[in-house]
């Protein structure tokens, strides 16, 4: 079975108060509304470099419960984008750093970690309790991707996934009452992998005003399931996020769920906000996971001789 932790506060050494911590939330924030954020529980799949981020923005809301799940360790090649990437975490579980960094701005928040990937033997443990669920796994984890928001979905659980684009940001919000992931993405069991990751590409960024200034082949290549990621958006996606997390938690009106989209790009000081009717169904959507499953498939075969004559 696997690893399911929970982890208790542990005494501050000296003072300590919830109310003097998040007191500069004064007018944005009633003491209830302070309160109700304070009693609520987000599940957070993925720890990297937006997982980390969402996770310590959200500490620092005053979020007070928090399920998260990662089975990775920290490694060089995140030094560049995730929180918990430093000297004395390599070779560390990613889920220990960032509790650690949790419990060091709040160490009264209630955590429960998930050392192990997330399947269908957890991931009902995962969700159990949460109010919402936020998507920090791997761009290309599709298959684990698509089976906690079904989950979210049967718990009637809000959904988010707001992914890094170079410099920008692109994020989409799940109502329970709305489109599903599978149903705004156009997914299903059927498809093959490399078939699902170009839908969740074309979906998740609609109006990809980051390519102006990207080398596209270089940034993503999915053949050997990498891609760029950049720590300013990760950040960014962390913001976002948190302000979404607040509206619905504590029912502020303004959330707008798929079909609708977002992504703000800071390099081109850009935002983009509109609705995509049919989500990934639509015709410019078709074409453009057209488009980019025969340039997958050209790069593939690119890639073939040269590896055969290594």
């Amino acid at each position: 079975m696997p690893e399911l932790r929970d982890q208790s506060p542990e005494s501050a050494g000296g003072h300590w108060s919830y109310e003097e911590a998040f007191a500069r939330h004064a007018g944005l924030f009633t003491s209830e509304e302070q309160q109700r954020l304070r009693s609520s529980r987000v599940a957070i799949i993925g720890m990297g470099g937006v997982g980390g981020a969402h996770l310590m923005t959200l500490v620092r809301l005053g979020i007070g419960a928090f399920t998260i799940a990662d089975p990775d360790v920290f490694e060089l090649a995140n030094f560049n984008r995730q929180y918990g990437a430093t000297i004395p975490s390599l070779g560390r579980l990613k889920v220990d750093v960032m509790a650690e960094a949790a419990r060091s701005v709040n160490p009264e928040v209630n955590l429960r970690t998930i050392s192990s990937e997330i399947s269908a033997d957890n991931v009902k443990e995962f969700l159990e309790g949460a109010d919402i669920l936020i998507d920090g796994v791997d761009f290309f984890a599709l298959a684990v991707r698509r089976l906690v928001f079904q989950e979210a979905r049967r718990r009637g659980i809000w959904s988010i996934t707001a992914g890094p684009h170079a410099f920008s940001t692109a994020w989409l919000v799940f109502s329970p009452q709305g489109p599903s992931f599978d149903e705004f993405f156009d997914v299903n069991d059927s498809m093959t992998e490399s078939e699902q990751v170009i839908a969740f590409a074309v979906g998740g960024t609609p109006s990809p005003i980051h390519l102006a200034y990207l080398d596209l082949a270089k940034y993503f290549q999915p053949e050997s399931k990498s891609g760029g990621s950049f720590g300013l958006g990760c950040s960014l996606a962390a913001g976002v996020t948190a302000a979404q997390v607040a509206k619905i938690l504590l029912n502020r009106p303004g959330v707008r769920s798929v079909p609708w989209y977002s992504q703000f790009d800071a390099y081109r000081e850009m935002l983009v906000h509109r609705k995509l009717r049919g989500g990934n169904r639509h015709p410019w959507q078709r074409i453009k996971r057209w488009w980019l499953s025969r340039r997958m498939k050209a790069a593939m075969s690119a890639a073939a001789p040269a590896a055969d004559s290594q």
